[in-house]
């Protein structure tokens, strides 16, 4: 088959996209292809032209030849990892769109947590995922007019390396898992999280995020403006609240956060 034909996440079945049940819930319409550049481009592309890609619907691709992450970071792909994008429509009375960042960790989580239950891990705000301090996923959104274009990559299989961060892939900590299976299972947990979003408002979606993230106390750095302090929660909107040496509560809405290793004594 040719580079880009499209084909149905369960090749040999006769009742198409999103028709299969998991559980009691449909899974959403899932698209592979073989290879493109990046899968966040080939929807912003298809937005463009105007082609009608319906909200929920996921683009995912066996390999990447220029996957971005943030800040225009290159993502390196790999063989039997996870990298694809989703798009959700943005309607009258949605939730500001810059909080979708915590939905998709949210959503992310959820599928971790089904599909490797023994891994423990964190989310890094707003919604990296993380073990041992060591990055396993990327996210990026991406807007066009009134959508939004999520990416997502996880580390399945193989871990790219990064000059710098550690790295990791579920692989390696024992929880091997399917791609395909992957897809489902996200597809679903982000179908949850924007119900979530949309109908219990971004207060909720902080609430599921904080435990599943860094603690209360861990030591921040936020990358662009180099200013540090003790990450103090998240507000109500998903800001993080940055505590300062003085004790002054700075707001985060967006950015880059390093978490930094307390100092012990001894060190």
């Amino acid at each position: 088959m040719a580079v880009g034909d499209r084909l149905p996440l369960h090749r040999s079945a006769r009742d198409g996209f999103g028709a299969r049940g998991f559980g009691a819930v449909l899974i959403p319409p899932i698209e592979l292809i073989q290879q493109t550049g990046s899968t966040n481009a080939d929807l912003l592309a298809r937005l463009a032209r105007g082609e009608p890609v319906g909200e929920g619907h996921w683009l995912v691709a066996d390999r990447q030849t220029a996957g971005r992450g943030r800040l225009g970071r290159a993502w390196g792909d790999g063989e039997g990892n996870f990298m694809g994008s989703t798009v959700v429509r943005l309607t009258h009375g949605d939730p500001l769109a810059a909080t979708l960042a915590l939905v998709a960790g949210v959503a992310l989580a959820q599928a971790v947590r089904i599909l490797a239950p023994a891994v423990a891990f964190e989310l890094k705000w707003p919604n990296d995922v993380l073990v041992d301090g060591a990055k396993c996923s990327g996210i990026l959104l991406e807007r066009s007019g009134d959508a939004v274009v999520i990416g997502i990559g996880v580390n399945l299989v193989s871990a790219p390396e990064l000059p710098d961060r550690a790295t990791a892939c579920f692989a390696e900590m024992g929880a091997p898992i399917d791609r395909d299976r992957f897809a489902e299972v996200l597809a679903v947990a982000m179908t949850d999280a924007l119900r979530t979003w949309r109908h219990e408002g971004v207060a909720r979606i902080v609430d599921m995020w904080l435990p599943q993230g860094h603690p209360v106390g861990t030591p921040l750095r936020v990358s662009e403006q180099a200013i540090e302090g003790i990450f103090d929660g998240l507000a109500p909107d998903g800001a993080l609240r940055l505590r300062r040496e003085g004790g002054e509560v700075m707001l985060i809405h967006a950015g880059d956060i390093e978490l930094r290793r307390p100092v012990r004594e001894g060190d």
